[in-house]
């Protein structure tokens, strides 16, 4: 006799918030659900990424608080930062998230493979026990792993973001490689924190694809911190030495660090889960094609989040989980628009932005008006800080709706989300000047920008 094959709805091949989402919106439309994750629950961004990256981004610009407090009748004496203690707490607090994840599954009836899953067909997967369920869903929800570029000698001796939040002990020397998100968060954490941090990138500025005057006001910024950028240089060897670390760089500078920190991208997790088997289409970074509904070339094979690399950001993911979950059993069809999504990033000072960079107006649109600014903050002019907010605002010159804003500065993160929904709606920046500021704040500089710093007009393409 052969065993049962058990039989649901949807499988779900990964416990992070696309998938998880998506399997608990599908139960709750009365579906047969199972979820197979062979870590924890909760993904990147609860175990390895955005929560316990900004709890240290918490714990960093205490730096700067403590340092500011004078300014204001404060006397803070000798404070102490012990890193073992962070790294605790921030383990807690994942413990405590990835529970939470799990325990909705099961109150909504999702049943939970604490297990690795593989496709053996359009609707079949098996687990590492050998057992086989039926699915007339499979959704792909795996998200993606750090990629090490390039390949040197010595390169097994380095680590990702993975690795770098559970060292035994806080790097006095860090040496990050790449010029995203993750090198720049990272950079920004541990030089708060007492490391000596350098950033090395091949290009000629960090942050590739932002508006041009957030990345140089925030290159700014992380040298005024005491972080040293080296541009056009990238990782030629690592080699172990007596006190740590000995890296060589492209420019010939050769840096002892305590540790090497590779950011210099990530991939979709495709490998080896069956999917060419079933026929699943992947593009050429291994990511799997979907169309807006997140279906695969399989109609019976799904994909949400990073593993699709078509914006991976968690909230997307989120998403486009809950979309796929109401088109396949709330009889509500949802595709997915990945139009005006604002997004931040954790520096020290963060950057806010939603919609188009300037130069990416200036290469669409006919005519681009831009607004400016760049200030010292209240608070800084108190306590003697340095640090500059810059704020700006694109506008399609012809229709007068905005089409992005950005913002650098503290608090950037908190105003992206509302901004976001300003130009979604399609505002107008007639809209943002007939709203009232709330004052004292520096987020009522986004309404009173009434001067046009510029305009550039596009000549005639035939």
């Amino acid at each position: 006799m052969t065993a049962e094959v058990e039989a649901v709805d949807l499988f779900v091949i990964g416990g992070g918030s696309g998938g998880v989402r998506a399997a608990r919106i599908a139960a709750g439309h009365g579906a047969r659900v199972a979820v197979a994750e062979k870590f924890r629950m909760g993904g990147t961004c609860v175990i390895r990424g955005c929560v316990p990256k900004k709890i240290y981004v918490y714990a960093s610009r205490f730096a700067d608080e403590f340092a500011e407090a004078e300014g204001f009748g404060w006397t803070v004496t000798k404070p102490a930062f012990d890193w073992p203690r962070l790294v605790a707490a921030k383990e807690r607090e994942i413990i405590r998230l990835s529970a939470i994840y799990a325990s909705n599954l099961d109150k909504a009836g999702v049943a939970i493979h604490q297990s690795r899953a593989v496709i053996e067909g359009p609707n079949r997967v098996v687990l590492d026990d050998g057992r086989r369920i039926d699915a007339k869903n499979i959704l792909v929800a795996t998200g993606g792993v750090p990629e090490h570029r390039p390949v040197v000698p010595g390169l097994d001796l380095a680590i990702s973001s993975n690795e770098i939040f559970d060292l035994p002990r806080l790097p006095k020397r860090l040496l990050a490689i790449g010029a995203g998100y993750v090198a720049l968060e990272f950079a920004s954490i541990f030089v708060r924190l007492g490391s000596a941090v350098t950033v090395a990138y091949r290009g000629e500025q960090i942050l590739r694809g932002f508006d041009g005057d957030m990345r140089e006001g925030l290159a700014t910024q992380l040298q005024e911190a005491g972080v040293v950028l080296k541009p056009n240089t990238s990782l030629a060897g690592i080699e172990r030495a007596e006190d740590g670390l000995r890296a060589s760089l492209t420019d010939g500078t050769v840096l002892s660090v305590d540790q090497v920190l590779m950011a210099t991208g990530r991939r979709p997790a495709t490998d080896g889960i069956g999917l060419e088997r079933a026929g699943v289409e992947l593009d050429r970074d291994g990511s799997i094609k979907v169309d807006a509904f997140s279906r695969s070339t399989v109609p019976s094979i799904f994909a949400v989040g990073d593993v699709t690399n078509r914006l991976n950001l968690t909230p997307v993911a989120i998403r486009e989980g809950h979309a796929l979950a109401d088109t396949l059993f709330g009889g509500k069809p949802m595709p997915v628009h990945h139009h005006a999504v604002a997004t931040a990033v954790f520096t020290t000072p963060e950057i806010g932005t939603v919609g188009m960079g300037e130069e990416e107006a200036r290469n669409c649109l006919d005519m681009v008006d831009i607004y400016k600014t760049s200030f010292r903050p209240m608070k800084s002019t108190v306590s003697g800080h340095t640090g500059r907010t810059i704020m700006k605002i694109v506008v399609d010159g012809a229709s007068d709706r905005v089409v992005g804003v950005h913002v650098l500065g503290e608090g950037a993160g908190e105003m992206a989300q509302l901004l976001g929904v300003l130009v979604r709606m399609g505002a107008t920046k007639a809209d943002f000047d007939a709203t009232m500021a709330v004052h004292p704040t520096a987020a009522e500089e986004l309404v009173t920008m009434r001067t046009r710093t510029a305009r550039y007009l596009r000549e005639n393409r035939h």
